[in-house]
């Protein structure tokens, strides 16, 4: 499909259906808020209007109050704009069902590889042999994440759903009637949810769309793929973090993390429940009623008893004998049913998906302190120990710990958690429970503190069946991850416990906090040349390297388009495995429906598979690496500039929603890590950090300093070795496009009125002009004319979608003036800031 075709499909089936259906919406009769919905486009013509001439939010909503709206009191107004953030919550849930609706057929004619388009290319290279080879073992994995940007509760997405299926029938009576029903749905939880909530959030996704399309693209796949004993059933596979990730969130405890591996298992019993008594409608032959009703009331039980779970062999070995009956008595009737279903339990087997355990290093060294000063090992530190000493207590000491003899509510918890892991695992299974990823590694002792903890809470040495994952973030992390790993592979008893888990080591790099550290490029590029640099290591001592990426929602998080990603990765990254961090609302709008998930989902397999087999591997030549690093270390310089510049950290607690985050109830854990009164950026989330600049619409952590290095070097006279780098680097070009994406979501004229700002003007000022400086230079070294040209669909959605969401945004900067002055009325202008966080972060999918 031609760009112009494409363009002329977005136009019709989404822009066109979104304008008939909102202007239904904008006319609801609701009680109480007459008028406003008729009263939307005009605010935001006048918000369009007013910011374009330069005036302040607070003039533009006073001079709309006044002339358009009358409303007089400031009461009034208040509950007005709070009607207005509920009409742009909905029109953003609209727009999301109908641009999800048109998505099978925007996305027909991609230029991405499907698996479809992959398998024709194998025909055309005659290479069956070696693409079965790699099939056989290669897996993508995507880690479902908890973190606080999903906002839709099961409500609202069955909601989605019934849209979306009549919209694409065009029940105009139907669509009416729904959109009254959403018009009167809550779309905000009336209370902070539990990470049990956020865990049955993901599960309703988990259970309604994934369990039949991850059967469905195993189908596809061993149907094409021309071998009939094709059995790699974890060529896709789910991760799961809500209830395990207690990084920084006090509420994840032990009994909370086992709550959710019963909820995950007894999900999946649900739905092979529902399997089967479909099954059970064809397969009416005597012989096998036997059977299929006694694995029928096995699999009841253990939907409503927890404690009666079924393993794995009493649910294959039933349907293993069923089959053979129906190929046996019944002339394989309904066979091909069967298998699809047996697929579906090899896949899932009995945990659905796999739940890690994430905790940081910090709370890891307290343990072991608390620990060592128990048994008498050490005083007061471990510091009083060498490095040598240390090692040795965690390798050799052989104590079993008791959460009661210690008095911390996180040490006793550690000590509970690790030792309930192998119950966890004998109910569902190894793989249902089996990594524990240590944030902020830095040194040998963040995989060593776990090991050793393991031992001491009840697992022998050789019985420990759980990969230790370090999750290297920091720019300190990486540089000291090569070290790290070398010396573990040079301890004998790590060795043999990398030997018992199949000579593979996986290990996370860069996650959000990179980008926050170290800026853009400098960040990503690191990562890059991270992943180089274990692959090596990895090598040299005979393991297989894993790569776990944290890819978060927005580019600034470590998001940005996937499947370019992983294509542009060079020949020296292992490449056995993708696996990577699926948060927020991209959940629901990138694996939200079947067709997105299928979509998506062969992007990341093709991605990884291509990468090794067809074309050019990339290779980046050492002229174009000592370009990427030099503006690398200047993009850095410029960021590092700014976040120790004096009004860093004041201009995000006093001109930014920051926080404000902690006030919505949107995800279970807090803004910040730990409880210093001084915020410090290493204690800030990413999310709450990230999202901050986003609302602001300034973006900042997805390109600063990209403006300052390119200059650089054009004023110097290379601007042409840029723009060759552009052209024949993909990993660059990559990082380029997304940075692009955060550029395009900017909206400077928001909050312009800050040049007066006596305190921050000199700040915005710093900020306003890298952005202009990154947008003119990405434009000059790509040649076009426009961020995005080449990506027309996702441009026009996010200028739709920054459009819609425009009021709350003019509405969210008047009550943060307002607050500021001091006014009267506080709380509530606080409660509309915080309120308007929720529709301005689903509107942007991924935040920036």
């Amino acid at each position: 499909m031609q760009r112009s075709e494409k363009l002329e499909e977005f136009k019709k089936s989404v822009t066109n259906r979104f304008n008939v259906y909102n202007s239904l919406f904008l006319n609801l009769p609701y009680r109480n808020i007459e008028n406003v919905g008729m009263l939307i486009p005009l605010l935001f013509e006048q918000c369009e209007k007013g910011l374009k001439s330069g005036k302040k939010p607070q003039e533009i909503l006073d001079a709309f109050f006044q002339n358009y709206a009358n409303v007089e009191s400031e009461k009034h107004r208040i509950d007005f704009m709070f009607r207005i953030i509920q009409y742009v919550e909905r029109q953003v849930v609209l727009y999301d069902s109908v641009e999800d609706a048109a998505f099978p057929k925007l996305h027909q004619h991609t230029t991405s590889l499907s698996i479809k388009d992959y398998f024709q290319l194998v025909n055309e290279n005659k290479s069956w042999d070696k693409i079965a080879k790699k099939l056989s073992t290669f897996s993508a994995r995507i880690v479902l994440t908890a973190h606080p940007t999903q906002f839709y509760t099961p409500a609202v997405l069955d909601i989605m759903e019934d849209l979306r299926s009549l919209i694409l029938e065009d029940s105009i009576n139907d669509i009416d009637l729904t959109l009254q029903q959403l018009g009167l749905t809550s779309l905000i939880n009336a209370q902070k949810p539990t990470p049990l909530d956020e865990a049955k959030n993901i599960i309703y996704i988990l259970r309604n769309v994934y369990y039949d399309a991850m059967g469905e693209l195993f189908a596809y796949i061993k149907n094409n793929i021309k071998d009939d004993d094709f059995d790699n059933y974890n060529i896709m596979k789910l991760g799961f973090w809500p209830g395990g990730d207690r990084d920084g969130n006090p509420f994840v405890t032990a009994d909370m993390t086992k709550a959710v591996a019963d909820e995950l298992r007894i999900t999946l019993m649900k739905c092979y429940y529902n399997d089967l008594k479909r099954l059970r409608k064809k397969l009416t032959f005597k012989r096998v009623r036997q059977p299929l009703n006694s694995l029928r009331d096995n699999l009841y039980i253990a939907m409503f008893d927890s404690q009666k779970p079924m393993d794995y062999d009493d649910i294959i070995g039933p349907l293993g004998d069923i089959r053979d009956i129906l190929v046996n008595d019944y002339h394989s009737l309904y066979v091909k049913e069967l298998d699809h279903f047996i697929d579906k339990v090899r896949i899932f087997k009995t945990h659905f998906a796999t739940l890690d355990i994430r905790q940081d290093h910090s709370k890891h060294k307290l343990v072991v302190e608390s620990v060592l000063k128990q048994k008498g090992v050490i005083k007061e530190e471990l510091n009083e120990l060498t490095d040598t000493q240390m090692t040795r207590v965690l390798l050799k000491e052989k104590w079993t710990l008791d959460p009661a003899d210690f008095e911390d509510a996180i040490v006793k918890d550690t000590i509970q958690n690790i030792a309930q892991l192998a119950d966890i695992q004998k109910k569902n299974g190894e793989e249902g429970c089996n990594r524990y990823i240590i944030s902020n590694s830095e040194d040998i002792f963040s995989v060593l503190f776990v090991y050793g903890l393991f031992r001491w809470c009840g697992w022998e040495a050789d019985k420990i069946s759980f990969d230790i994952v370090p999750l290297f973030e920091t720019m300190k992390g990486m540089e000291n991850s090569e070290g790290v790993m070398q010396s573990l592979f040079d301890l004998p008893e790590y060795k043999a416990h990398l030997e018992r888990r199949n000579g593979t080591h996986t290990m996370m790099l860069g996650f959000s906090d990179g980008t926050k550290d170290g800026g853009y490029l400098k960040a990503n590029w690191s990562i890059l040349k991270t992943k180089e640099t274990l692959s090596k290591v990895c090598k040299k001592n005979g393991i297989r390297a894993i790569f776990f990426d944290g890819r978060g929602g927005p580019p600034a998080r470590g998001g940005g388009k996937t499947h370019r990603f992983y294509a542009a990765q060079t020949k020296d990254v292992a490449n056995h495995e993708i696996q990577l961090t699926i948060q927020g609302q991209t959940i629901t709008s990138t694996y939200g429906n079947k067709e997105q998930f299928m979509h998506n989902s062969e992007q990341l397999l093709t991605a990884g598979l291509s990468n090794n087999l067809f074309g050019k591997e990339h290779v980046i030549s050492r002229a174009s690496r000592k370009l990427i690093e030099e503006l690398s270390e200047l993009s850095f310089a410029k960021y590092d500039a700014l976040k120790n510049h004096e009004m860093f950290i004041p201009y995000l607690e006093n001109r930014s929603t920051l926080k404000y985050y902690t006030k919505a109830n949107i995800g279970s854990r807090p803004g910040k890590r730990g409880n210093k009164k001084k915020l410090e950026l290493t204690d800030l989330r990413a999310i709450s950090f990230v999202g901050s600049w986003s609302q602001l619409k300034q973006n900042v952590p997805g390109y600063f300093g990209l403006g300052t290095a390119i200059k650089t070097l054009k004023d110097n006279g290379r601007i042409g070795e840029v723009k060759k780098l552009y052209k024949e680097v993909p990993f660059f070009k990559a990082l380029m496009l997304n940075s692009m994406m955060s550029l395009s979501k900017c909206y400077f004229e928001l909050t312009s009125y800050m040049k007066e700002d006596k305190a921050y003007s000199d700040f915005w000022n710093i900020l306003h002009e890298e952005y202009k400086l990154s947008k003119e230079m990405l434009l000059l070294i790509s040649g076009y004319t426009i961020l995005m040209q080449d990506e027309e669909l996702s441009r026009e959605s996010v200028k739709i979608r920054e459009n819609i969401v425009l009021p709350l945004l003019v509405i969210q900067q008047y009550a943060l003036q307002k607050i500021g002055q001091n006014a009267d009325h506080r709380d509530l202008y606080e409660k509309i800031v915080t309120r308007s966080l929720y529709g301005n972060i689903n509107a942007s999918r991924n935040s920036a």
